[in-house]
């Protein structure tokens, strides 16, 4: 997909955070017989939050592991995620954070693995582990379509607008490095899928990036939206298969990689297609909070 950390954050706050969240795990304990996933619960379709269990959904916990209340997650994410755990003989359970506290989450301990859309950047690399990649995404821009790039075809014919993408992602390291010489006018990166959504809405911007299975939903919850299809290194950004390539974080060292890699071995293309298909459908429903 996509996310990339950006430039590394702070060492100071790095620190501090996978301190933090390491003292969550050493007081609350963690059960052998679980596998902690950590995911942000807020990127639709690839993990979503509702406010039940339909539809194969699971109880959302906190770094404490305590449970939220009226929180389950769902989306492709966790559907791998459900695969991965039921083949290990674990049960799942789904540990909500911010994406920026995942991997030193997963370097504390905290999560056994990271399954949220993550790209396995070269600057990732040095952090964690990844397994093969369990999905191949392409970088698309959503826009209004009553907007003035409802009829675009490619980056060029965006000059001019304002496009925004999600803080800390490989999403808003394209826009920013790239949209310039297409005449785009890359704007200040917001936290999270809900608040671009939000800032299209209220036309604070032209366009923002996504992931064209994210496009997909995206469109589909709000009427007044259309994305325009984009091919990567062609009428789109320029990216590596790295980059635009989803994997399982695992942290380094860990023969979990090697028990993950095995696993997705054996969950063929056409069902991974079929389970995004169905993610993308689910996260439409009434019940999705975000």
């Amino acid at each position: 997909m996509r996310k990339t950390t950006g430039i590394m954050c702070i060492l100071a706050v790095a620190v501090l955070a996978a301190s933090f969240l390491f003292m969550f795990a050493a007081c609350s304990g963690k059960d052998d017989n679980k596998l902690y996933v950590g995911l942000e619960c807020a990127y639709s379709p690839f993990n979503y939050t509702q406010r039940d269990d339909s539809d194969g959904a699971v109880q959302i916990y906190n770094t404490n592991y305590s449970p939220l209340h009226n929180s389950y997650a769902n989306g492709y994410d966790v559907m791998i995620a459900k695969k991965i755990a039921e083949a290990l003989g674990k049960e799942l359970v789904v540990v909500k954070m911010e994406w920026d506290s995942l991997i030193p989450a997963l370097n504390a301990g905290t999560v056994d693995l990271v399954i949220a859309g993550m790209s396995p950047t070269e600057e990732r690399k040095q952090q964690i582990d990844f397994s093969e990649p369990y999905y191949q995404s392409n970088l698309v821009l959503v826009v209004r379509s009553d907007g003035n790039f409802a009829h675009a075809t490619s980056l060029e014919d965006f000059s001019g607008a304002k496009v925004a993408a999600q803080k800390g992602t490989f999403h808003d390291d394209a826009l920013q490095s790239q949209g310039p010489k297409y005449g785009i006018l890359p704007q200040t990166p917001l936290a999270d899928f809900p608040a671009l959504i939000n800032a299209l809405n209220v036309k604070a911007i032209d366009a923002y990036v996504a992931e064209e299975p994210g496009a997909i939903e995206n469109c589909a919850s709000n009427p007044d939206f259309t994305y325009i299809h984009l091919v990567n290194n062609s009428t789109g950004f320029s990216a590596t298969d790295a980059d635009t390539a989803i994997a399982v974080g695992v942290k380094k060292g860990s023969d979990l990689t090697a028990k993950v890699n095995e696993i997705l071995k054996n969950i063929q293309q056409t069902e991974r297609d079929e389970l995004m298909r169905k993610a993308i459908t689910l996260s439409g429903g009434e019940n999705i909070v975000e």
